[in-house]
């Protein structure tokens, strides 16, 4: 039988059927399928050069640009492990990741977050490499030379399907992010899913916004990549409304993904502005990461009127696991749709493991055949993240009698802030290490721009006096910027609910909101 093909292996073909078709681009530059899949073999015989073995990982710290493109490609040509990191993390943070990574690409204007924690870091000097238009940095190796140091042939390397491809690290529930492996079969499966259920074809072109260290750009990066399809990263550090809406216009795209809050920030644009910049070429248009609201909804089929509007549940473990199609977003406001093609039946579970009757609450579990291997180094993290072949990533649903599920609250308490999950735990454990604070339960508090805002309650010593600015300044150097208090209050011990047990009820705390 033959084996699932790697995206290395789809490009290759791609190259070869498409030579001179745009593959991919971000807003500096555009490469074709040939160049593209060139630069991929010369990149990742280069990296086997500096004497990488297959399963070997490679950290992954940059902005959004192509050369995301060429490193996902050279990572499954030579056998590779490629490791994003969320730019937005700090030095310990990013230190954690890199302990089990044997080389870094680190984009130059990222270089600082790395240097800081270099008398700590394992990879060797050789393997630091730097991305970007600035000349390369003391200890680092210019992106462009050791590329232009490979063979632009296919390496010599057989890739299996149950290969591990990408480790992405997830927000961990204990403080401690968990690396989620992933395999080229697995992302050939949600490739052949993304295309079917959602109806893309290689006349279509992509738009990627989201980071491409997060799952959803990957995602979709592999699946239009596998049709012949162009991808164009969009390169810009943060979201500009305008920006965004104009380069949808001009690129022509026919996809992009957006979170509420992107939508929301462009439906905030003026009359003149969505006039002045003409979207009509937009096919299809995804809401991801958060649940949006009905009337950012209307105002974005109004403004897009030739697209169809998709929204999906699924997380970086899962793949997709539902998809709420164009003609229910209306009729079945705030629900996350119906199980996606290809994947099995979901259930939904009490704390016993039985199914939960119609329109009752239970742990959501789905079946995916594109869903992830395991959590790295993690066995016990992964045996209970499963029962047989159904996965949990711990949110709770119902389900109604025409099989539409509602996501009703997540297991631990996730915040989705601007797209980005965010655990409590984490922020709770870094709070707590003030000498002031006694204890602290961090919550999510509605917020019309980001969806949910990071929200601390604060218990203080007795005795102790402490400002906002002061923990904020605290969170400030600890924390990433989307994982920090947007706001605080500081209550009593005894206004702080608690079980029998003495766990603190996030869930009261959320309703005195």
């Amino acid at each position: 039988m033959t084996p699932l093909l790697s995206m290395g292996e789809t490009l290759s073909v791609n190259a070869a059927l498409y030579p001179d078709k745009t593959g991919a681009r971000d807003l500096r530059r555009s490469i074709s399928f040939r160049v593209w899949n060139q630069r991929a073999c010369r990149l990742a015989n280069a990296l086997l050069g500096l004497g990488l073995g297959k399963g070997d990982r490679i950290a992954v710290l940059a902005y959004n640009c192509v050369e995301w493109m060429e490193i996902y490609a050279a990572t499954a040509k030579a056998g590779l492990v490629a490791v994003p990191i969320n730019f937005r993390l700090l030095g310990d943070e990013i230190l954690y990741i890199l302990e089990d990574c044997a080389a870094g690409l680190v984009q130059d204007e990222l270089l600082g977050s790395v240097t800081g924690i270099g008398d700590r870091l394992s990879i060797p000097g050789r393997n630091l490499v730097q991305l970007g238009r600035k000349a390369a940095s003391a200890g680092f190796t210019a992106y462009e030379s050791l590329l232009q140091s490979g063979a632009d042939t296919e390496p010599d390397m057989q890739v299996a399907a149950t290969d591990t491809w990408v480790l992405m690290y997830t927000s961990g529930t204990t403080g401690k992010p968990k690396g989620a492996m992933r395999s080229h079969g697995s992302h050939a499966l949600l490739n052949f899913a993304t295309l079917s259920d959602m109806g893309f074809d290689r006349d279509d072109s992509c738009l990627l916004v989201m980071p491409m260290c997060h799952a959803n750009s990957l995602n979709f990066a592999s699946a239009f990549a596998s049709a012949g399809a162009t991808c164009c990263v969009y390169d810009r550090k943060s979201f500009d409304a305008e920006h965004m809406l104009q380069t949808l216009s001009e690129t022509r795209s026919t996809f992009t993904s957006l979170v509420p809050t992107h939508y929301i920030m462009l439906m905030g644009l003026s009359q003149a502005l969505k006039a002045k910049y003409p979207a009509d070429g937009v096919r299809k248009l995804l809401i991801s990461s958060a649940p949006a609201r009905r009337d950012t909804k209307i105002a974005i089929m109004e403004q897009f009127r030739n697209s169809q509007l998709l929204e999906v549940y699924g997380s970086t473990e899962q793949g997709w696991a539902t998809l709420l199609r164009p003609s229910e977003q209306l009729s079945k406001l705030g629900s996350v749709g119906r199980e996606f093609t290809g994947s099995g039946r979901i259930k939904l579970l009490d704390e016993e493991g039985g199914e939960v009757p119609e329109g009752e609450v239970g742990e959501l579990y789905s079946r995916t055949p594109w869903c992830f291997e395991g959590y790295w180094n993690l066995p016990d993290k992964t045996t209970e993240a499963f029962r047989g072949p159904y996965l949990s990533v711990g949110d709770m649903a119902r389900r109604d009698a025409e099989g539409f599920y509602t996501l009703v609250d997540r297991k631990n308490n996730m915040i989705i802030s601007g797209g980005e999950n965010v655990y409590p735990s984490e922020i709770e454990n870094v709070l707590g290490g003030h000498a002031k604070i006694r204890d602290v339960a961090v919550i999510g508090r509605p917020d019309a721009k980001w969806g949910e805002a990071v929200h601390a309650v604060i218990v203080l010593r007795d005795g102790e006096t402490a400002t906002d600015g002061e923990i904020m300044e605290w969170c400030s150097a600890r924390l990433a910027g989307y994982k920090r208090p947007k706001s605080i209050a500081f209550i009593a011990d005894t206004e702080m609910p608690r079980t029998a047990t003495g766990k603190i009820q996030h869930r009261i705390l959320k309703s005195r909101l």
